[in-house]
C-alpha cells in the first residue's frame, strides 16, 4: 500500500511540476491523433453524409461493410499497415516504417469508419427533415451535402470527437507500426505499457492522469454536444 502510494504522490508531482517526458510523449500523442482525427474526418464526414442522402443498388452493402470496419482489431490494421510499410512491401521505399507518419496511417484506418457510421446515422436522421425541401428546390447532390454539413455541424463534432477518443487510447496498431521508439514514436499508451513493464509505475501513472484527463474532457465534451443536439440544431 505505501509503495503504491508514493507512485500516486511522485506521479502527481510530474504531472504538476510538467516533466520533460511527460510533456514530450503526450505533446506527440496529441500530434499523432489529431492528425489522424483532420485526416480521418476530411474523408468520413463527407462520405457519411453522402451515403445517408444517396440510393444505389449496394447501398445496404456498404452500410454493412461500413460497420463492420467500426470493430477492426487495431493489432490486425498494424499488421498490415506494418506489411505495406516494410522493406519488402509496396511502399517500403517509402521510408515511412517507425515513424509517426505510420502511426497516423493506422490510426487513420482505424477511426475513419467510426466517424463515418455514427455520422452517417446522424446525417440520416436530418436528411429526413431536409429531403422533400431539397429535393422541391432541386439542389444538387454536392450542395445537399454541404448543406446537412453545415446544419448538423454539432452531430459531425460529436462523430469526430468520438473518433480522437478512440485515437487517443490506441495502442496495438501504433505499438506494431511505431515501434514505441524513445524521443520518436513514443506516446502515451504505449508509453504506459512500457513503463509498466520496467517498474517505473510513478512515470507510468502520471501518462495515465494524463491519459485519462483527455478522455475524460472529451466524453464530457461529447455529452455536452448531445445535450446541446437535441435542445438545439444552433
Amino acid at each position: 500500500m505505501t509503495d503504491i502510494w508514493q507512485g500516486l504522490v511522485s506521479a502527481f508531482w510530474l504531472v504538476v511540476t510538467l516533466d520533460a517526458d511527460l510533456v514530450e510523449i503526450t505533446l506527440r500523442s496529441l500530434q499523432v491523433s489529431l492528425s489522424a482525427l483532420v485526416i480521418a474526418s476530411l474523408v468520413a464526414l463527407p462520405f457519411g453524409t453522402w451515403l445517408a442522402i444517396r440510393r444505389f443498388r449496394f447501398r445496404r452493402t456498404t452500410i454493412a461493410i461500413l460497420n463492420a470496419f467500426m470493430g477492426l482489431p487495431p493489432v490486425v490494421v498494424g499488421l498490415l499497415v506494418y506489411l505495406l510499410l516494410s522493406r519488402s512491401g509496396p511502399f517500403g521505399v517509402l521510408g515511412l516504417l517507425f515513424t509517426p507518419t505510420a502511426m497516423i496511417i493506422a490510426q487513420v484506418i482505424i477511426i475513419t469508419p467510426l466517424i463515418a457510421s455514427i455520422t452517417h446515422q446522424a446525417m440520416r436522421e436530418l436528411w429526413a427533415e431536409y429531403h422533400d425541401l431539397l429535393i422541391s428546390m432541386n439542389i444538387p447532390s454536392r450542395a445537399r451535402i454541404w448543406t446537412l454539413i453545415v446544419d448538423g455541424r454539432r452531430a459531425l463534432l460529436t462523430a469526430a470527437l468520438a473518433g480522437f477518443g478512440r485515437a487517443i487510447g490506441e495502442v496495438g496498431a501504433i505499438m506494431i507500426v511505431g515501434g514505441n521508439i524513445d524521443h520518436a514514436t513514443r506516446v502515451l499508451t504505449t508509453a504506459i505499457a512500457l513503463e509498466t513493464g520496467k517498474g517505473d509505475f510513478a512515470l507510468a501513472l502520471g501518462l495515465g492522469f494524463v491519459l485519462i484527463g483527455l478522455a475524460v474532457s472529451v466524453n464530457l465534451i461529447i455529452h455536452a454536444l448531445s445535450g446541446t443536439e437535441r435542445g438545439s440544431r444552433w
